[in-house]
């Protein structure tokens, strides 16, 4: 008996009720990430909670209800939101009437988890992969946390007591945390500081008392919908190009998270159902919730680390997670209570995320022992970062080219994949290594994957 079978096996002998209970905490094990990022990016809570529960649902019928995987909100992303609403800010936009144009350009990028999906049905993933090396997703990872690092400092100065406390929950718990605790540490970094910064009357509770118990997940004027009834198409145009890179870092995210989980049920789900079904079910999850305002998804690492923990593996677990996450959506007092939280405490919190986020890039070029000798290497790498960076912080967050404007990922991320492919010497092979394969991740307890 597999140990996948094993689990199943015990989730069946627990009964509805401890059932239930796994089911809740898989739901608090994404929720202190997945609630994080429209926090930050003003995207809506309720759509957010939604379409993390609707799109785990279409990414298990895809994948032929087998693989135990989560699907919550991106932080990969964060940056292109944010390059698209200083673009819209140029043109006189708020943030709240740019945000619709950057849930196209996801959209956009979702398009490319089927056409990647197509290739490798087609060629088999060790082809279609050489095109996508660690030298390229590695320190594209890492540009996406350092171009998010100012926002977070913002975030801070609003008291760096608040957000000082919220790290070091984090770091206390991550660290020397047992059990669930060392599962959750975002989310008790959160409600930690945010309790102290309450007790301190640092937050207006207004919106909460005024608040509906039950209501509508999302507005049409957040949708992307709501863009063609007066379309900036230039900006359209801006925020497609500035998004769709960023998916070939999350690409290579969600084929580890697949790594991580076959290696923690016992079960090769890259084979059967195999990585074409996991990247349209993750793909379809992200175009959809981009179509409602909500924030792309992913699979996440954080419940990967629950399986471990838990021992088990049947994903009705996981279908359970997503249904609570469907009804809490439909509850705008929940929301209001998210979106009173501290600024500090987002700073504090984002801080920890986006130095992960970087570090996991590192992690993805040092375990893949990519070769710095060679010069082609370093070219690759030294141009997406200076022009990442350098873009973000000396040019505006973007460059004009007269017809659109490309934010500094988007600029990095073309050169990256374009430069690879040209320059002689490529050495990758996708699957010779897999536990470097797997190394691309953005979760902050990466040490609970085997």
């Amino acid at each position: 008996m597999t140990k996948s079978q094993q689990g199943i096996y015990d989730a069946r002998s627990l009964g509805k009720g401890k059932m239930l209970t796994l089911g809740l905490q898989h739901m608090f094990a994404m929720f202190g990430a997945t609630v994080l990022v429209p926090v930050i990016t003003g995207l809506s809570m309720s759509a957010t909670l939604l379409f993390a529960g609707l799109g785990t649902f279409i990414f298990h019928f895809l994948t032929k209800m087998r693989v135990p995987a989560f699907l919550g909100s991106s932080f990969a992303f964060l940056g292109g939101y944010a390059a698209v609403v200083a673009l819209g800010a140029q043109q006189g936009l708020t943030a709240s009437e740019s945000l619709p144009y950057a849930c196209i350009g996801v959209f956009s990028a979702g398009i490319l988890y089927f056409v990647l999906a197509g290739f490798i049905a087609a060629f088999g993933a060790k082809k279609v992969m050489r095109f996508f090396p660690p030298i390229v997703t590695g320190p594209i990872i890492i540009a996406i946390g350092l171009t998010l690092s100012g926002s977070a400092i913002q975030n801070c100065n609003s008291n760096w007591w608040i957000a000082l406390l919220a790290i070091g929950i984090i770091i206390v718990c991550n660290i020397w945390g047992k059990g669930m605790v060392k599962i959750i540490p975002i989310l008790l970094g959160v409600l930690g500081s945010y309790l102290v910064a309450a007790c301190f009357g640092l937050c207006d509770f207004t919106a909460v008392k005024e608040a509906a118990w039950l209501g509508v997940p999302f507005q049409w004027e957040n949708t992307a919908f709501h863009v063609f009834s007066n379309p900036n198409w230039g900006l359209v145009l801006s925020a497609i190009i500035a998004i769709v890179p960023i998916s070939l870092a999350t690409m290579m995210e969600h084929i580890g998270d697949m790594c991580a989980i076959s290696s923690t049920v016992g079960e090769n789900y890259l084979e059967d159902p195999g990585l074409h079904r996991t990247l349209m079910g993750d793909g379809l999850a992200t175009m959809l919730a981009s179509l409602f305002g909500a924030p792309a998804n992913t699979t996440y690492g954080e419940n990967t680390g629950v399986l471990n923990l838990t021992k088990v593996y049947d994903p009705r677990v996981i279908r359970i997670a997503a249904l609570f996450a469907i009804l809490l959506s439909f509850c705008p007092k929940f929301s209001a209570l998210i979106a009173c939280m501290p600024a500090s405490t987002i700073g504090g919190v984002s801080l920890v995320l986006y130095g992960m986020i970087s570090a996991v890039g590192v992690r993805n070029v040092v375990e893949n022992r990519v070769d710095f000798t060679k010069s082609r290497n370093v070219i690759v790498m030294a141009l997406i970062l200076v022009l990442a960076i350098g873009i973000k912080y000396g040019a505006g967050d973007a460059i004009n080219l007269g017809f659109t404007s490309l934010s500094g990922l988007a600029v990095a991320a073309l050169v990256g994949v374009l430069l690879n492919a040209v320059l002689p010497g490529k050495d990758y092979e996708f699957g010779a290594n897999p536990d470097a394969d797997k190394a691309v991740n953005f979760e902050i307890n990466p040490s609970l994957r085997k």
